[in-house]
Protein backbone atom coordinates (compact mmCIF):
# COMPACT_ATOMS: atom_id res chain seq x y z
CA UNK A 1 0.00 0.00 0.00
CA UNK A 2 2.70 2.49 1.01
CA UNK A 3 4.72 1.55 -2.07
CA UNK A 4 1.68 2.17 -4.31
CA UNK A 5 1.17 5.59 -2.79
CA UNK A 6 4.86 6.45 -3.27
CA UNK A 7 4.76 5.31 -6.90
CA UNK A 8 1.61 7.37 -7.58
CA UNK A 9 3.14 10.41 -5.85
CA UNK A 10 6.32 10.04 -7.94
CA UNK A 11 4.29 9.84 -11.15
CA UNK A 12 2.33 12.93 -10.14
CA UNK A 13 5.58 14.84 -9.61
CA UNK A 14 6.83 13.77 -13.04
CA UNK A 15 3.64 14.87 -14.76
CA UNK A 16 3.21 18.15 -12.89
CA UNK A 17 4.60 21.15 -14.80
CA UNK A 18 7.32 23.11 -13.09
CA UNK A 19 6.51 26.56 -11.80
CA UNK A 20 8.91 29.25 -12.93
CA UNK A 21 10.54 29.12 -9.48
CA UNK A 22 10.95 25.34 -9.72
CA UNK A 23 12.44 25.66 -13.21
CA UNK A 24 14.87 28.27 -11.90
CA UNK A 25 15.91 25.99 -9.04
CA UNK A 26 16.29 23.00 -11.37
CA UNK A 27 18.19 24.89 -14.08
CA UNK A 28 21.95 24.74 -14.26
CA UNK A 29 24.38 27.19 -15.73
CA UNK A 30 26.43 25.84 -18.64
CA UNK A 31 30.21 25.83 -18.27
CA UNK A 32 32.35 27.51 -20.94
CA UNK A 33 33.17 24.10 -22.47
CA UNK A 34 29.60 22.77 -22.69
CA UNK A 35 28.55 22.13 -26.28
CA UNK A 36 25.14 21.66 -27.85
CA UNK A 37 24.78 17.95 -28.79
CA UNK A 38 22.90 18.91 -31.97
CA UNK A 39 25.14 21.55 -33.58
CA UNK A 40 28.33 21.50 -31.49
CA UNK A 41 28.11 25.21 -30.62
CA UNK A 42 29.47 26.38 -27.25
CA UNK A 43 26.31 27.07 -25.25
CA UNK A 44 27.56 29.46 -22.54
CA UNK A 45 28.10 32.18 -25.18
CA UNK A 46 24.31 32.49 -25.65
CA UNK A 47 22.71 32.71 -22.17
CA UNK A 48 19.64 34.53 -23.53
CA UNK A 49 18.70 31.50 -25.66
CA UNK A 50 20.00 28.51 -23.66
CA UNK A 51 17.89 25.44 -23.12
CA UNK A 52 18.60 22.28 -21.17
CA UNK A 53 17.30 18.81 -20.55
CA UNK A 54 17.87 17.57 -16.99
CA UNK A 55 17.73 13.79 -16.71
CA UNK A 56 16.65 11.79 -13.66
CA UNK A 57 20.21 10.41 -13.26
CA UNK A 58 21.51 13.96 -12.65
CA UNK A 59 23.05 14.48 -16.08
CA UNK A 60 22.20 17.46 -18.24
CA UNK A 61 22.34 18.30 -21.94
CA UNK A 62 22.67 21.99 -22.83
CA UNK A 63 21.42 23.56 -26.07
CA UNK A 64 22.17 26.89 -27.74
CA UNK A 65 18.43 27.46 -28.27
CA UNK A 66 14.99 25.87 -28.07
CA UNK A 67 15.13 24.80 -31.72
CA UNK A 68 18.05 22.43 -31.07
CA UNK A 69 16.49 21.28 -27.79
CA UNK A 70 13.36 20.27 -29.73
CA UNK A 71 15.42 18.60 -32.47
CA UNK A 72 17.07 16.47 -29.80
CA UNK A 73 13.84 15.79 -27.89
CA UNK A 74 11.72 14.97 -30.96
CA UNK A 75 14.38 12.91 -32.75
CA UNK A 76 12.51 9.93 -34.26
CA UNK A 77 15.67 7.80 -34.24
CA UNK A 78 15.88 7.82 -30.44
CA UNK A 79 15.87 4.34 -28.91
CA UNK A 80 12.88 3.30 -26.75
CA UNK A 81 14.95 3.44 -23.54
CA UNK A 82 16.28 6.91 -24.41
CA UNK A 83 12.74 8.04 -25.32
CA UNK A 84 11.59 7.06 -21.82
CA UNK A 85 14.47 9.07 -20.32
CA UNK A 86 13.51 12.11 -22.42
CA UNK A 87 9.85 11.87 -21.50
CA UNK A 88 10.62 11.90 -17.77
CA UNK A 89 13.31 14.57 -17.99
CA UNK A 90 12.91 18.21 -17.03
CA UNK A 91 13.01 20.58 -20.00
CA UNK A 92 14.08 24.14 -19.28
CA UNK A 93 14.17 27.07 -21.71
CA UNK A 94 15.05 30.73 -21.21
CA UNK A 95 12.13 33.16 -21.28
CA UNK A 96 12.85 35.88 -23.85
CA UNK A 97 11.65 38.87 -21.79
CA UNK A 98 12.71 37.89 -18.27
CA UNK A 99 15.81 35.86 -19.30
CA UNK A 100 14.86 33.44 -16.51
CA UNK A 101 14.64 29.65 -16.79
CA UNK A 102 11.09 28.37 -17.33
CA UNK A 103 9.47 24.97 -17.82
CA UNK A 104 9.85 24.12 -21.50
CA UNK A 105 6.69 21.99 -21.48
CA UNK A 106 4.43 24.83 -20.31
CA UNK A 107 6.17 27.64 -22.20
CA UNK A 108 4.63 29.43 -25.18
CA UNK A 109 6.75 29.72 -28.34
CA UNK A 110 6.68 32.25 -31.17
CA UNK A 111 7.97 31.30 -34.60
CA UNK A 112 8.60 33.39 -37.69
CA UNK A 113 9.62 36.60 -35.90
CA UNK A 114 12.33 39.11 -36.80
CA UNK A 115 14.38 37.95 -33.76
CA UNK A 116 17.05 35.37 -34.54
CA UNK A 117 18.94 33.03 -32.23
CA UNK A 118 22.53 31.78 -32.48
CA UNK A 119 21.54 29.32 -35.26
CA UNK A 120 19.22 31.67 -37.17
CA UNK A 121 15.44 31.35 -37.07
CA UNK A 122 14.37 30.22 -33.62
CA UNK A 123 11.43 29.35 -31.40
CA UNK A 124 11.23 32.27 -28.96
CA UNK A 125 9.95 31.08 -25.53
CA UNK A 126 7.72 32.88 -23.03
CA UNK A 127 6.25 31.89 -19.70
CA UNK A 128 2.84 33.46 -20.41
CA UNK A 129 0.68 33.38 -23.50
CA UNK A 130 0.03 37.14 -23.29
CA UNK A 131 3.78 37.83 -23.49
CA UNK A 132 4.07 35.56 -26.52
CA UNK A 133 1.18 37.29 -28.28
CA UNK A 134 2.61 40.74 -27.53
CA UNK A 135 6.02 39.67 -28.87
CA UNK A 136 4.38 38.13 -31.96
CA UNK A 137 2.69 41.46 -32.73
CA UNK A 138 5.78 43.56 -31.99
CA UNK A 139 8.24 41.36 -33.90
CA UNK A 140 6.26 40.21 -36.94
CA UNK A 141 5.87 36.67 -35.62
CA UNK A 142 3.81 34.15 -37.55
CA UNK A 143 2.45 31.82 -34.88
CA UNK A 144 2.22 31.26 -31.13
CA UNK A 145 2.56 27.60 -30.18
CA UNK A 146 2.37 25.37 -27.14
CA UNK A 147 4.96 22.64 -26.50
CA UNK A 148 2.71 19.91 -27.91
CA UNK A 149 2.35 21.79 -31.21
CA UNK A 150 6.06 21.79 -32.04
CA UNK A 151 6.86 19.08 -34.60
CA UNK A 152 9.83 17.86 -36.64
CA UNK A 153 8.16 19.28 -39.77
CA UNK A 154 7.87 22.71 -38.13
CA UNK A 155 11.54 22.58 -37.09
CA UNK A 156 12.53 21.81 -40.69
CA UNK A 157 10.71 24.97 -41.79
CA UNK A 158 12.95 26.98 -39.44
CA UNK A 159 16.13 25.76 -41.18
Amino acid sequence: MVRSILVMFSLLLLLTPLSSGAAERAARKPAPGDKCPVCGMFVAKYPEFTGQILFKDGTVSFFDGPKDLFKFYLNPAVSPSRRKQLETATLVVTSYYSLSPIDGRTAWYVIGSDVFGPMGRELIPFEHEAEAREFKNDHKGKTVLKFSQVTIALLRELE
